[in-house]
């Protein structure tokens, strides 16, 4: 059995950094199967299938990352307003 103090422990970002972090996670992982679904929609499971899924998704990832840092804060507001708050 490992030792608990022997295991190093990773530090965590501060919470200031989820402002930019929330964002970055959504925008990577609804960019991807964004792309992905239109990808397949588009030029189907064809040779070369990956690499046109990639280049959609890097295109895209380029987009939704910034409008995502603009609009969450407006997305979280509105959410305020129609859920109750703990």
């Amino acid at each position: 059995m490992l030792d608990a103090q022997a295991v190093p422990r990773r530090g965590k970002l501060p919470a200031r950094y989820a402002v930019i972090i929330t964002p970055l996670i959504i925008s990577v992982l609804m960019s991807c199967i964004v792309a992905g679904i239109s990808t397949v929609q588009g030029y189907g499971l064809e040779p070369g299938f990956m690499s046109v899924w990639m280049e959609s998704w890097g295109t895209s990832w380029l987009v939704a990352y910034p409008i995502l840092i603009v609009v969450l804060p407006v997305v979280r507001r509105i959410v305020g307003l129609i859920v109750e708050q703990p």
